[in-house]
């Protein structure tokens, strides 16, 4: 079996501080990241300067109960600090400057690419509700088990859930003080507003501090080699879709929507929006579009059915599938385990979308 973050923490938990506590207790692991290859890396925060002055015998432990554990190929462990050195190891640097909702600096004029980032794809709604969110999160999960190198940014700034959908806890780090170290999770990397801030703490702000933080998780953050980085846009055609279909060169846009007629008047939007915007539109997924009764097996179509499919064929795009409405997906998303880790038919959905995708050369 692959290895996985779990047992990473779990041996990382063995690992005592001389003060008390262990690197987990302590909340001292920063950007954990595994990677299907078995190469795990992970940031050291200590709570000083001062302690961080001690600790290089305890970053040479936590690279040696990680190296014995089955699959691990390779394992990096950086030590910093909020502030100043430590003596030994690796430098100590500042938490990175996030004060994320700067004015955007100047960029070059037209769309441009991310380094290292192969394909950037886009799902949008058009409205909120209609599953968006956690049809992203699957996805990335469904082509990281395809063998995919995935990034997943979370773009809805104003409302991001996908830290407690993808379960990644903790904060991104920053080893030298700018680049921003992103979380693993699920064999994904992901980035997030939500990472950022306390879990009950509004995003309180105007335009141009929205292109400045987009900025930044676009160009600041250390997404590595990426096959496919999926941007989970907020709900309509606003400031964030504009950004990124004008400053950034993607690949394609995935539309999600419900099959009732509501959903579908803001599915034609977002379409007309990333048409507009000259972002190639990959398709249209149909979600909760099938409803089985788990004790009687009684099918039912709670929002219709098929009518993205229709709205599909009548604009000439691409139907990539439907996606049933179960309660799994709500537990599993809640629980930070995507439903597109397990079996049954919302993960064979989600398989064969990333199948699709992949086949497709789209991802």
């Amino acid at each position: 079996m692959a290895l996985t973050r779990e047992e990473v923490v779990k041996a990382l938990k063995g690992v005592s501080l001389e003060d008390g506590g262990d690197l987990v207790s302590r909340d001292l692991v920063r950007a954990l990241s595994v990677d299907p290859g078995g190469r795990v890396s992970f940031v050291i925060e200590a709570e000083s300067a001062q302690m961080a002055r001690t600790m290089e015998p305890v970053r040479q432990a936590a690279e040696g109960v990680v190296a014995r554990l089955d699959g691990v190929t390779a394992v990096s462990a950086i030590l910093t600090a909020h502030s100043g050195a430590p003596g030994g190891g690796a430098q100590a640097s500042s938490p990175p400057n996030l004060k994320v909702g700067r004015h955007p600096t100047a960029q070059p004029a037209g769309p441009q690419g991310v380094p290292g980032i192969e394909r950037i794809l886009l799902v949008g709604s058009g409205k909120g509700g209609v599953g968006k969110s956690t049809v992203s999160a699957n996805l990335a999960v469904a082509l990281a088990r395809q063998g995919r190198r995935v990034g997943l940014l979370d773009a809805d700034i104003y409302g991001p859930s996908q830290p407690r959908m993808m379960g990644a806890s903790g904060r991104p780090a920053s080893p030298d003080g700018k680049t921003i170290v992103p979380l693993t999770a699920h064999g994904v990397t992901l980035m997030s507003m939500g990472s950022l801030l306390k879990e009950s703490e509004a995003v309180i702000w105007r335009g141009p501090m929205l292109m400045g933080a987009l900025q930044q998780m676009m160009g600041d953050v250390a997404w590595g080699e990426l096959d496919v980085l999926i941007i989970d846009l907020p709900p309509g055609t606003g400031d964030v879709q504009l950004t990124l279909g004008q400053k950034y060169r993607t690949n394609g846009a995935i539309v999600v929507s419900t099959p009732q007629d509501v959903a579908l008047l803001d599915a034609r939007r977002a379409i007309d929006m990333f048409t507009k915007l000259k972002v190639p539109i990959l398709g249209l997924i149909e979600n909760m579009s099938t409803y089985i009764c788990p004790s009687c097996g009684h099918e039912a179509h709670l929002f219709g059915h098929g009518g993205v499919a229709a709205e599909a064929q009548a604009m000439d795009v691409p139907f990539l599938g439907a996606l049933p409405l179960e309660l799994e997906t709500r537990v599993a998303g809640d629980s930070g385990v995507p439903v597109a880790l397990g079996e049954g038919p919302a993960a064979d959905a989600y398989a064969a979308l990333a199948a699709r995708l992949v086949g497709g050369g789209m991802a």
